[in-house]
C-alpha cells in the first residue's frame, strides 16, 4: 500500500496522475451550490434560481477530475437525496451561514445523511457558505450548530483523528471565491 501510495505521489507531483470521483452537492435550497459549480465550471459568479431538476457537471481542479451531481435543496428534492447518495466518493454538503433561521433544519438534514449506513467511509465536506456577509456564523458557531466540534471531525489541519467520520468543516465565500478550495483539497486525498 505504501509503495503504490508512494508512486502515485510521484507521478501526482509530475502532472501525469490524475485522480477522479463523483461528488453530489447537497445543502438546503439557496445555499450557493449552484452558484459555486458555475465558478468551478465557467469561472464566472452568476447567481441563480432554486435547481428545480437536477443536473451534472465535469470539473478539473487541479489534478482531480470531478463528476458532480447537483440534486437541489428544496423540499421534494431532499426527499430524494438518499437515492443518489449512495455510489458517490464524497458528498459537498453547504450551508448557508446567514440563515440562521433554517440552521437547525440543515442540521437536520446533515444527520439524516450521517445515518446512511452505506456513508459511513464516505468523505462529507461542509462548507460554511457566505462568510463575507453581515451576521455570519464564524466556524466555530457553525461547528457547534452542527454539533460537529473539532475533535469530531476528520482533522483539516493534519491532525487526523482516526476515531472520527471523515466529516470536516471549511468555511467559504463563493462570491469573493476563498475558502472552498480547501474543501475540495481535503476530499480529493480520499480518492484514488
Amino acid at each position: 500500500m505504501f509503495l503504490v501510495k508512494w508512486f502515485k505521489g510521484i507521478l501526482g507531483s509530475l502532472g501525469l496522475y490524475q485522480k477522479s470521483g463523483d461528488l453530489v452537492f447537497l445543502g438546503l435550497d439557496n445555499a450557493g451550490k449552484t452558484t459555486l459549480l458555475h465558478v468551478l465550471k465557467e469561472d464566472t459568479y452568476t447567481q441563480t434560481d432554486s435547481t428545480i431538476q437536477p443536473h451534472s457537471e465535469e470539473l478539473t481542479i487541479g489534478n482531480v477530475r470531478f463528476n458532480t451531481f447537483d440534486l437541489g435543496g428544496h423540499e421534494v428534492a431532499r426527499k430524494i437525496w438518499k437515492n443518489y447518495v449512495g455510489a458517490v466518493n464524497g458528498i459537498i454538503f453547504m450551508i448557508d451561514v446567514t440563515d440562521h433561521e433554517r440552521m437547525d433544519l440543515a442540521k437536520l438534514e446533515l444527520n439524516k445523511l450521517l445515518e446512511i449506513p452505506e456513508l459511513n467511509e464516505t468523505p462529507i465536506c461542509v462548507l460554511g457558505n457566505k462568510v463575507d456577509k453581515k451576521g455570519s456564523l464564524t466556524e466555530e458557531e457553525l461547528r457547534e450548530e452542527l454539533g460537529l466540534l473539532p475533535h469530531q471531525t476528520y482533522g483539516k489541519d493534519g491532525g487526523m483523528n482516526a476515531d472520527a467520520r471523515r466529516v470536516e468543516v471549511f468555511m467559504c465565500s463563493v462570491l469573493k471565491r476563498a475558502g472552498y478550495q480547501e474543501g475540495f483539497q481535503w476530499i480529493s486525498e480520499f480518492l484514488d
